[in-house]
């Protein structure tokens, strides 16, 4: 159920930091499809490409769902990539928690563990820095925002 949620309540109940929301775009081609969103564009994988297609899901608006620690982190700019500013840091041990504003005031929140950090890294996640994410596909869970179901495992 965390890694297949099948509506937004659920999804959002289960895990802590809970679910991260974002307003996004499907967008269809061909049998491929791709989700938009804070100025990027991220591909499906071919298993959540076959579920759309099959239900011969076409453009719209969705809601995007992330885990606090699916969420990749990027220390430098590539394509696809997010670009956030830190708003709080926070050390919970092994793994920081960090608050970022993306660029249309979106909060995100990450998990990021600290034991691959090198010195640097950590030292750059401090307030008012810039930081880049992505989303990995294969966690990605998309939303029907008028219905709250999930479009991939509903």
């Amino acid at each position: 159920m965390f890694d297949t949620t099948v509506n937004l309540f659920v999804a959002g109940f289960i895990g802590s930091p809970q679910m991260n929301f974002l307003k996004a775009s499907l967008q269809r081609s061909g049998d491929a499809y791709s989700v938009s969103l804070l100025g990027v564009t991220l591909p499906l994988n071919p298993d959540q490409n076959a579920v759309l297609a099959r239900k011969n899901a076409g453009d719209q608006e969705v809601v995007l769902g992330i885990r606090p620690e699916h969420t990749a982190v990027l220390f430098d700019n590539r394509e696809n990539a997010i670009e956030c500013t830190i708003s709080v840091n926070e050390m919970m041990g092994s793994e920081l928690h960090l608050h970022l504003t993306s660029k249309n005031n979106d909060s995100i929140i990450v998990r990021l563990p600290t034991v691959d950090l090198t010195r640097e890294q950590r030292e750059s996640l401090s307030f008012g820095n810039k930081l880049f994410i992505t989303f990995p596909a294969k966690v990605m869970q998309l939303f029907d925002p008028e219905t709250e179901k999930s479009l991939i495992n509903g």
